[in-house]
């Protein structure tokens, strides 16, 4: 048997992740007193030098755009960058090392880059929280490498196997991130609720997979996809089985109905710092898990994992809005809205044709990405107004909000504004696309039925509004506190968001070529 050195050039991001995790973990051993402090900047240190090897990585691409931007001035640039990406996205191909366990494409350098910003920009907002509640500590930001690892390698598994690796990895960090205030009875049965329901999503993600395997007779992505090409060297029936385990476990990581009973828990009982990571960089995780397994290695299912999905959906998009009306709480009604904004994540998803599935996965993208973005700046400004021995995540801690600060308030309102799809907000753009891809797919029924529950769900996007701008104040409220760090990221997060609700069609175009490179 003859072994050969895998290439380990393109796995660079997750080397450096590993590298410094585990310099840090020395560091922190030999200077306990400023631990946390060490450790915070190790792990920007790690999320920046893993987002600059991912994008060295595909230096190719980048030197092509950059010669562009150079050649031409802005206007033009904006112009020709559709069709230079095109050209190189077109005639770009996957590539693997580690025997086909790593893929790395355009939609993985995407991903991971997205990754590492919203990562960081979670640890900036949620910095002072922690420290109020003396919740800071190395361990902590040592878990949170290890899981920002988990969803690197979750984003680039082109196997079975790297895809369930990456999950646990991801996974068991959640679960200690969301237990870390070991004071607080309501964290420790969030985390016990997430962990008992987790592992059983994880039972029945790898008894699919091992049904998907018996099957196929082959672990790696495109090797499985190769053999559901022919009919006979596939048995159909235990494919199908293992199918049903395999959207279940991914729609228990992405939270729709019917797994989603553990959403409203852990986002209410994590602390706000925790809960702004599992609304972000999970949901990125959990979309590139749909690509890999549904996309890529069960493609040729596709008429039947697509039913699934759009039932999941139109259920999520129902049962989200509706019950997110009932909330008094911020983060439980975040909870139901991130629920029903996965559904519509599901729909453009699965609204893919035999004549191209390149608009469905591009909006889905597209909705991922500004979902992402939006509920950062939401996050971030509940993390703002609270302080210690203050939770902000009550309805009517936020009454009267324009008279104490119009500033924050504004922002506030912009990224309810984006979440009930608003025009001329990016929300509105990103439900536009998903509900263009449904009825170009011919789901005209469902496009009307996603845009009515959009309708509902606006009635208490906009009640946050209402509360921010005509109730009065509590009586006992103290200023809003936070480094000029804080507020300018905050700012400049929620400025993204109308921007990019005003051009939205760079971004889209970005996705697009993303897609066509990469599925």
């Amino acid at each position: 048997m003859e072994f050969q050195i895998p290439n380990f050039y393109p796995a660079a991001p997750e080397l450096a992740v590993v590298a410094i995790s585990l310099l840090t973990l020395l560091l922190v051993s030999f200077a306990r007193r400023r631990a946390s402090q060490i450790a915070y900047y190790m792990t920007h240190v790690a999320l920046l030098l893993a987002a600059v090897l991912t994008i060295h990585v595909s230096r190719d691409f980048s030197a092509t755009i950059g010669k562009l931007y150079v050649q031409l001035p802005f206007s033009e640039f904006l112009r020709n960058l559709g069709q230079i990406g095109l050209a190189y996205l077109g005639s770009s191909e996957m590539s693997f090392t580690f025997g086909q366990m790593y893929l790395a494409d355009p939609l993985g350098d995407l991903l991971k880059v997205v990754v590492c910003a919203s990562v960081a920009m979670v640890l900036i907002y949620g910095r002072r929280y922690l420290q109020d509640r003396k919740l800071e500590s190395a361990e902590y930001y040592l878990i949170i490498l290890f899981a920002v690892l988990g969803v690197m390698v979750l984003i680039s598994a082109g196997s079975l196997l790297s895809v369930y690796i990456g999950l646990e990895l991801l996974s068991l960090s959640s679960y200690a991130l969301v237990a870390i205030n070991r004071d607080s009875i309501r964290s420790t049965e969030a985390a016990m609720k997430y962990f008992v329901l987790g592992a059983l999503a994880s039972g029945l993600l790898l008894y699919g997979m091992s049904m998907v395997y018996g099957a196929t007779q082959s672990l790696g992505l495109v090797d499985v996809a190769r053999s559901l090409v022919d009919p006979q060297s596939a048995n159909r029936t235990v494919l199908l089985f293992g199918l049903v385990f395999v959207v279940a476990g991914v729609a228990f990581k992405l939270g729709v109905v019917p797994f989603h009973m553990w959403i409203p828990d852990v986002y209410e009982g994590a602390p706000t710092a925790v809960t702004a990571l599992i609304a972000s960089a999970s949901k990125l995780a959990a979309f590139a898990m749909v690509c890999r397994l549904l996309a890529l290695g069960l493609w040729d299912l596709v008429e039947h994992w697509k039913l699934m999905l759009l039932f999941t959906g139109v259920a999520s998009i129902v049962l989200g809005n509706l019950t997110a009306i009932a909330q008094s709480n911020l983060k439980r009604m975040l909870a139901y809205s991130g629920i029903s904004h996965m559904g519509f994540l599901l729909l453009g998803f699965a609204s893919t044709t035999s004549h191209g599935s390149t608009n469905a996965y591009a909006s889905s993208l597209f909705y991922v990405l500004t979902y992402v973005l939006t509920t950062l700046a939401g996050f971030g400004i509940i993390l703002l107004m609270s302080r210690a021995g203050f939770e902000a995540e009550s309805l009517d801690d936020f009454k009267g909000l324009n008279k104490r600060s119009s500033w924050w308030a504004g922002l506030m309102a912009v990224v309810m504004f984006s979440m009930a799809g608003l025009p001329f907000f990016v929300g509105f753009f990103a439900k536009f696309f998903v509900l263009q891809a449904l009825w170009s797919a011919g789901y005209a029924a469902l496009a009307v039925l996603a845009v009515v529950m959009s309708l509902v769900g606006a009635f208490y996007y906009l009640r946050v509004v209402k509360i921010m701008f005509f109730d009065e104040p509590a009586a006992d409220f103290s200023g809003i506190e936070a480094c000029f760090g804080v507020r300018c990221l905050l700012s400049v997060n929620v400025l993204a968001i109308a921007l990019l609700g005003l051009f939205p069609s760079f971004l889209m175009q970005t996705c697009v070529l993303v897609v066509q490179g990469s599925l």
